[in-house]
């Protein structure tokens, strides 16, 4: 990940030249020494490095691509409930927190009474990184199951089930045929058996 600074040297008007702090895009000459951005570097170079490791042992899985945005949606509706717990957690605790947040460290700053320096947290109107994830979670989810739609996964699901339960009836009739059942109660197998199994997947 390693690139030249970004920034323009004021003195000669030039690009900086100098190397840029892993996973950031200026040196600490320029930016790059301020507590909150070394964090935001080092959170990218994890993310590269965890990618980088995805790619080198992840196999291909052979899926069905309206089972794979069932899954989507599925573990991407997991990922709100957790987050709107977390929310009304921090609400229920210290609801200004969901606003108000702490967004760097400056050392050294602010003058004291015998003049000394004290450290100063800085702390500005933003949203909480629990809310900010929510927000997040909740718009993939949307997208997710709009593309499941759109892709008539819902419709493929019925189809199926009612394809498995005209199998399964049809195997239920031949077990009571041999049971050797009345003409009328046979004739109501094939109505019967289809309608109680889509109850109990509906039910399910």
């Amino acid at each position: 990940m390693a690139q030249r600074c970004s920034a323009t040297a004021k003195s000669t008007g030039k690009p900086c030249g100098r190397w840029a702090i892993d996973g950031g895009s200026t040196c600490p000459m320029h930016g790059s020494s301020a507590p909150q951005v070394k964090a935001k570097a080092a959170q990218r170079v994890a993310e590269e490095k965890a990618a980088a490791k995805m790619r080198l042992f992840a196999a291909p899985v052979d899926i069905d691509p309206a089972n794979a945005l069932l899954e989507l949606v599925q573990w991407t509706a997991g990922e709100v409930r957790y987050w709107r717990a977390e929310v009304a957690r921090i609400a229920e605790a210290e609801a200004e927190k969901l606003t108000w947040s702490q967004t760097s460290h400056e050392e050294g700053t602010t003058p004291g009474a015998e003049g000394g320096y004290f450290d100063k947290d800085v702390t500005e109107a933003v949203p909480h990184v629990a809310y900010r994830m929510l927000t997040d979670a909740q718009d993939r989810l949307a997208k997710y199951a709009a593309a499941a739609l759109r892709a008539g996964v819902e419709e493929r699901r019925v189809r199926l089930a009612e394809d498995q339960g005209a199998a399964v009836a049809g195997v239920i009739r031949k077990i009571l045929e041999r049971l050797d059942l009345l003409e009328w109660q046979a004739e109501m197998v094939s109505t019967i058996v289809p309608e109680e199994l889509r109850a109990l997947t509906a039910g399910v």
